[in-house]
């Protein structure tokens, strides 16, 4: 599929702050949720923070790994996992691209101190906010993204692109694909 097609934020844009190719983090297919397993639906078809889901889920906080930030123009771009805090498994993967602008100057800090999850400053902070859900994914990793998740051979999961709208601005572009879940 050509994801340059997307809804906003563009997938391919995101993805291109880090990889060369879309096809070297993962092969992505525009999928919509009622063709999700209940689990990736219930994970992702929604317009909540990741952050509050996947601790909802995985049933304990979560701890963020930045793997490589930047700053590009009036943008803070880093690329995350998201782990469980008691056995520090590997949750989520994510690309963030936040316009600096749109924030206060303590939640710009707090969010580039790189110690808490987006979502829980923005919570904790009391930042008046809104999540839109653009886009579901079907997700193939590729190389680099399977040694992330610890998979012994690509397996597919599931993900999506949302923004959140922080005091009715469009202030954070996500990707947010989460571990595949095990198999009944």
């Amino acid at each position: 599929m050509d994801t340059s097609q997307a809804a906003f934020p563009n997938l391919d844009e995101l993805v291109q702050l880090y990889y060369d190719d879309v096809s070297e983090l993962a092969q992505f297919e525009a999928v919509d949720g009622s063709s999700m397993p209940p689990v990736y639906q219930k994970l992702l078809d929604h317009e909540h923070h990741m952050t509050v889901t996947v601790e909802s889920h995985h049933g304990c906080p979560v701890d963020v790994e930045v793997l490589s930030y930047k700053t590009l123009g009036d943008s803070y771009i880093r690329k995350i996992l998201l782990r469980r805090s008691t056995d520090h498994a590997v949750v989520q993967f994510g690309i963030v691209r936040l316009h600096v602008n749109c924030v206060s100057e303590p939640v710009r800090r707090e969010i580039m101190s790189r110690e808490i999850p987006l979502g829980r400053v923005l919570i904790n902070r009391g930042v008046m906010r809104r999540v839109e859900l653009s886009q579901l994914w079907r997700v193939v990793p590729g190389n680099e993204l399977a040694g992330l998740f610890k998979l012994k051979a690509p397996t597919e999961t599931y993900g999506r692109t949302a923004i959140i709208h922080c005091d009715g601005e469009p202030a954070i572009e996500l990707l947010e694909i989460v571990s595949p879940e095990p198999t009944e």
